[in-house]
């Protein structure tokens, strides 16, 4: 174990004021640890090396102190609090959603510059994988708050939730995204560790605070900053496991490997799509089904594989037909599912390829969406379907596609809408110097937002 040069203040202030001693933290310890199918020699001299910096706790023990410190404050403690995490740690809490999802979000306001650089991975692709979504239920339901939450408090988050959903679409990522994550790292998160009148209040809490990351990632990623975009979505789905360990879980699956496809990082993604199926078909109903069927597809679009890309088209659209259930909360937030299968399958023809293909279907989502609750998708559609024109050499519809892309983009905070505005910029250049009508003015229109 590193010695530490100096004792750790955090850690001795935090055990002071809750005025407890050693010996009884230690047993705290002990216990959390068991809990979670480990045994730990946890004792007071351990606690007083830990405190007087000449030890550091090994393996997950500095989570197990953080937890029992919580327990006794009545408070969520992590361990960045108490000396014992870093920066790098910031959502990274896996044993714990709840102290994970808090942490997050107070990085996000207190270090929001180191959280926009975070960094994305492929193997964080995976982390659904391999969580032990058992273990940490265990210890959630081991705690006994003192707060008692009921519907009213649930249904609040949720208000707040499609509130800032809406004013994401039309506004871009970039708005509200501080106050977004503040809220669920003061309030939203610490409900988690309440009291809940009856089961279902306890799954509906889990699900909002869950969806709430989900907007949080969203945002993170519509700017550009997918190493947050990506830890947020991690903590979502670990949340989404305590609300509904089939189809709200299988969601979060979903949206991990729609964020690695959209940056063209395909890894691991069949096997997450795959997983999210076999978790979720036959619990949910066939418009969430759908979309993650057409996620499937888009992973086998992205890695070649033609045959079993359209088999996964068919089964979406099959599923679109389906009759089942309402549609839950969590999947409605990325608008008509009919919308977002046609948008989806045009990129997975996109990658295949077929230009046709994808002309067709983004003019068939652009009908579905609503032009002006769902503002920024029209703009991104557009700026697509104009690459599927010029795919084709049809430089003047491609041009009016383009256009029409830059009006609705205009006033919104978005990294996708720069991206998009950058990429037909080459493709101006060639038409400007064919004279293609419109080409010079909408070149002018495009320095201009992104001066």
């Amino acid at each position: 174990m590193a010695a530490q040069r100096a004792p750790n203040y955090r850690l001795r202030e935090a055990i002071a004021a809750i005025g407890c001693t050693y010996e009884a933290l230690a047993k705290d310890v002990r216990r959390v640890a068991a809990e979670n199918g480990e045994i730990t020699q946890t004792n007071k001299s351990a606690i007083s090396h830990w405190v007087n910096g000449t030890r550091q706790p090994s393996g997950r023990t500095a989570q197990y102190l953080a937890e029992a410190l919580s327990r006794r404050s009545g408070r969520i403690v992590t361990k960045a609090e108490i000396g014992l995490g870093t920066h790098d740690d910031h959502g990274q809490d896996e044993g714990d959603p709840v102290l994970a999802a808090t942490d997050l979000g107070r990085a996000d306001v207190e270090h929001h510059r180191f959280l926009a650089i975070a960094t994305f991975t492929t193997a964080g692709v995976s982390m659904p994988l391999a969580y032990d979504h058992e273990a940490a239920s265990r210890m959630l339901r081991a705690r006994t708050g003192t707060m008692l939450v009921g519907e009213e408090d649930v249904d609040v988050v949720r208000q707040i939730t499609a509130a800032f959903s809406a004013a994401d679409e039309r506004l871009g990522g970039g708005h509200g995204l501080t106050t977004v994550t503040a809220y669920r790292a003061d309030t939203a998160a610490p409900m988690l560790r309440g009291r809940f009148t009856a089961d279902p209040i306890r799954r509906a809490a889990f699900g909002a605070v869950a969806e709430l990351a989900y907007l949080a990632g969203w945002k993170h990623h519509d700017l550009g900053q997918e190493g947050a975009a990506q830890r947020y979505y991690q903590v979502g789905y670990q949340l989404a496991c305590e609300a509904d360990a089939h189809g709200h879980a299988a969601w979060m699956m979903r949206t991990l490997a729609h964020q690695a496809l959209s940056l063209k990082q395909p890894h691991h993604c069949i096997d997450l799509a795959e997983a999210a199926l076999a978790q979720g078909v036959g619990h949910v109903d066939g418009q969430t089904e759908a979309l993650l069927h057409i996620t499937h597809a888009r992973a086998y679009a992205a890695t070649r594989e033609k045959p079993a890309a359209a088999r996964a088209l068919l089964a979406a659209e099959d599923a679109l037909l389906r009759e089942g259930g309402p549609q839950p909360s969590y999947s409605r937030v990325s608008g008509p599912a009919a919308g977002t299968v046609a948008s989806h399958t045009a990129r997975t023809l996109t990658d295949l390829a077929d230009h046709i293909g994808t002309e067709q279907q983004h003019r068939d989502a652009l009908v579905r969406w609503d032009p002006v609750k769902y503002k920024r998708v029209h703009a991104l559609t557009y700026a697509d379907l104009g690459d599927s024109l010029a795919a084709q050499v049809r430089a003047d519809e491609a041009v009016a596609a383009w256009s029409q892309a830059l009006t609705l983009m205009e006033g919104m905070t978005s990294d996708r809408t720069r991206k998009a505005i950058t990429s037909l910029r080459s493709t101006l250049a060639v038409y400007q110097r064919r004279r293609v009508p419109g080409a010079t003015e909408l070149a002018r229109r495009a320095r201009e937002a992104l001066a």
